[in-house]
């Protein structure tokens, strides 16, 4: 089935990813439960679009709703439309006219956009039965279920509105780096919403076969776990290890994820700010005042550059906690003290090293992190833990704040990927959409030739004229 395989995905998949999205097309719902960084959004995008199976659902988590619109886009040149109040009652419209082809909901927002009504005693318990959801949800033909872990708890809110969305669908597929989190009850909920816990003896079947009293840790399931595996992958479940496919991979993979800013009215003041200010310097023909405009208008970046990034606190919160629930090491990059502290306090297990910890603290942190299974993150400053520190205990880095140059990007990076790392490393770039991000971000890539020596050693502010003209018209022309 993999040679035969033929889709319109506008890149070409690696022959696991092949593999996954036949394997999808023949099961139709499944988990793909790929380690994080294989590409399991670009399988089931390519699941859904080689089956033709529009209109399409995505329920994902919040800071990952930007992202999944761009990923259809880009992959497919299908139209995706987030879900928000401007289009809370219009959606249904818009996706039976065919102006979108994909709706993408984060899971907290599943009552709000499709529940109609819950017959049930206000503030208790319900069950699926007792949802009445908005018939325009038979519009769809496939559902999308990210970090499906996410919905392990049968009783939970969120399981049943994702279940009830699920039900009669044509192709359901449930991505998880983790899909049995702790125990192997776990599966029931995912299996339950992809129609298959009948297949596993139904509910009680399954809690007899294999699971546990957890009182009792010395007992065993009825039935070897290893048949359980055998099932799953057998009848719906993919999973492959990065180190297993390692030699399909680039050495390091790096993805974009937009994400919404939480101040944007007052990022939008000052950005509007800050382009009549730069209006005015263009126009300014006077060398010693245009010089002086100059230093004004750094200052200026660099503010709307702090709001951007204390903008996606929030959502790098989300990231954040989504990415480790996968149970993978993460090292995060950021500046500003601010947004180091509440990562530090969202995250009270996780390690820093910044420019205010001591020498001693550092390698403490770093220590932790290399050598202790329960230091799940890292958090670190890009000037700080940019050079000459091991990491290797993560393949995965995430950046919260930007450098202002690629090399810095690349130094941050090479924490993870240098000698010692037996993995493909996966960069997770945050940028804050309708921000300076994008601006910032395109500039370093596109002047990857120019050399650190245009930086500011002690503003983090690039002095390079040429540099920061360029900065200039980026951001006042965007794309």
């Amino acid at each position: 089935m993999l040679n035969e395989l033929s889709h319109h995905l506008r890149v070409e998949p690696y022959p696991y990813q092949r593999e996954g999205i036949a394997y999808g097309l023949d099961k139709k719902r499944l988990i793909i439960g790929d380690e994080p960084g294989l590409g399991k959004t670009l399988q089931s995008i390519g699941i859904v679009d080689t089956a033709g199976a529009y209109p399409c659902i995505v329920i994902c988590p919040s800071s990952l709703k930007i992202n999944w619109q761009r990923e259809f886009e880009k992959f497919t040149g299908k139209s995706a439309l987030v879900l928000d109040n401007a289009v809370r009652t219009t959606w249904p419209y818009l996706l039976r006219m065919g102006i979108h082809q994909v709706a993408v909901v984060n899971y907290e927002s599943l009552r709000k956009y499709f529940v109609w009504d819950i017959k049930a005693p206000s503030g208790g318990s319900f069950r699926l039965k007792d949802v009445v959801f908005c018939p325009q949800i038979k519009m769809f033909k496939s559902v999308i279920i990210d970090e499906s872990h996410r919905v392990k708890d049968p009783s939970a809110q969120q399981t049943i509105f994702t279940k009830g969305i699920a039900t009669g669908k044509e192709y359901v597929i449930l991505l998880s780096g983790t899909p049995v989190v702790n125990r192997p009850q776990d599966l029931v909920a995912q299996l339950s919403i992809m129609g298959r816990l009948q297949e596993f003896g139904g509910r009680s079947g399954f809690m007899a076969d294999y699971c546990t009293d957890p009182k009792n840790k010395e007992a065993k399931p009825a039935v070897p776990l290893s048949v359980l595996s055998n099932q799953l992958y057998a009848n719906c479940m993919v999973r492959r290890e990065k180190a297993k496919v390692l030699p399909q991979l680039p050495d390091k993979t790096r993805v974009d994820i937009y994400v919404d800013v939480s101040n944007a009215p007052e990022y939008n003041l000052a950005a509007a700010d800050l382009a009549e200010y730069l209006r005015r310097y263009t126009e300014c023909t006077d060398f010693e005042i245009r010089r002086k405009m100059r230093m004004e208008a750094l200052v200026r970046f660099m503010t709307l550059r702090q709001l951007a990034t204390l903008g996606k606190v929030a959502q790098a919160v989300d990231f954040i906690r989504t990415f480790l629930s996968n149970g993978k090491k993460l090292i995060v990059f950021c500046s500003l003290h601010e947004v180091v502290d509440a990562l530090a306090k969202a995250f009270p297990g996780s390690v820093t090293v910044t420019g205010r910890d001591s020498a001693a603290g550092k390698q403490a942190s770093v220590d932790a992190f290399q050598n202790n299974p329960g230091t799940m993150l890292i958090i670190c400053s890009i000037k700080a833990a940019g050079v000459g520190l091991t990491l290797t205990a993560s393949s995965n880095v995430a950046f919260v704040e930007l450098p202002w140059t690629y090399a810095d990007c690349c130094q941050c990076e090479d924490r993870a990927h240098r000698i010692g790392q037996r993995d493909n490393v996966t960069c997770y770039y945050l940028l804050g959409r309708g921000t300076i991000d994008h601006t910032i971000y395109s500039l370093i890539h596109q002047k990857k030739s120019i050399a650190a020596e245009i930086m500011n050693s002690d503003d983090d502010i690039p002095t390079d004229e040429m540099y920061f003209d360029e900065l200039v018209s980026s951001f006042l022309n965007p794309g």
